[in-house]
């Protein structure tokens, strides 16, 4: 049966991040090198074909959570980063979908290049603007209580992108997404656990536990392998498992 593990294990894998730079525990696996971009406070795989990110993943520590060192900035801009260029500000103009956030400007409060990034259009995906501004919104609140509670927690975000084709808005044809997914690993004692959903693009029919899923199953729908790094006996436990039970649905409250 799996066991939590050790303070001196769980340290010993956050090392990771030490050891191997650009290879953090939370980066799912990829192939495509040249699509891996990193940036102040997050990293992201992006699909041209798609115009928006395959995923982001970072940490997101109770420490950046409670931090206020940069407020939020609403200066959306295209990302030099991307060699055939990303989307811009004419794609989302007038096409009655929000600029969706996939990397949260909440969780980027720690930093003003942090901040700065995450308003980079390679974070963004069009998301119906009950979605974006209901569930989704609540779902990034409750991740930041569980970052408080947990001490940290890796965040993995994206669009489920497993079609031919897509609606698109804009001269550079982003993709609509049907669905988004978000996947939390909290790594730390005195239990380590999981926990994924997987959420229509469109106003829910369902509260916010009716999409709890297991990793695994982001795994099959998406076609990403989450958390590669972790050793395969606790990955294949913490991916087959998820229990709402262990994840009060609490949003942040920073009083």
């Amino acid at each position: 049966m799996f066991q939590p593990l050790t303070q001196t294990a769980c340290i010993l894998l956050f090392s990771l991040k030490i050891l191997f730079p650009g290879e953090s525990l939370y980066l799912p696996a990829h192939i495509v090198t040249d699509a891996l971009f990193s940036y102040p406070g997050y990293t992201l795989q992006y699909n041209e074909r798609f115009e928006q990110a395959d995923w982001v993943a970072y940490e997101l520590t109770k420490e950046e959570v409670y931090s206020t060192v940069a407020k939020r900035t609403d200066k959306f801009k295209s990302d030099p980063k991307i060699p055939t260029g990303s989307a811009t500000d004419k794609d989302y103009q007038k096409s009655g979908y929000d600029r969706g956030h996939l990397a949260p400007a909440a969780d980027m409060k720690f930093s003003v290049e942090a901040m700065n990034s995450c308003f980079l259009y390679s974070n963004m995906s069009p998301q119906n603007p009950s979605f974006n501004r209901g569930i989704w919104s609540s779902l990034e609140s409750i991740v930041r209580s569980w970052a408080v509670e947990n001490q940290a927690v890796f965040v993995v975000t994206g669009p489920v992108l497993n079609k031919k084709e897509y609606p698109s808005i804009g001269p550079n044809q982003v993709a609509v997404p049907e669905y988004f997914f978000k996947v939390i690993l909290d790594y730390r004692d005195p239990i380590i656990k999981g926990i994924a959903f997987i959420i229509p693009n469109a106003k829910p029919n369902h509260s916010l536990i009716y999409y709890v899923c297991t990793i695994n199953k982001v795994e099959e729908i998406t076609g990403i392998d989450f958390f590669p790094r972790l050793p395969d006996s606790e990955e294949e436990y913490l991916e087959s498992t998820s229990d709402p039970l262990q994840w009060p649905f609490t949003e942040f409250d920073r009083e």
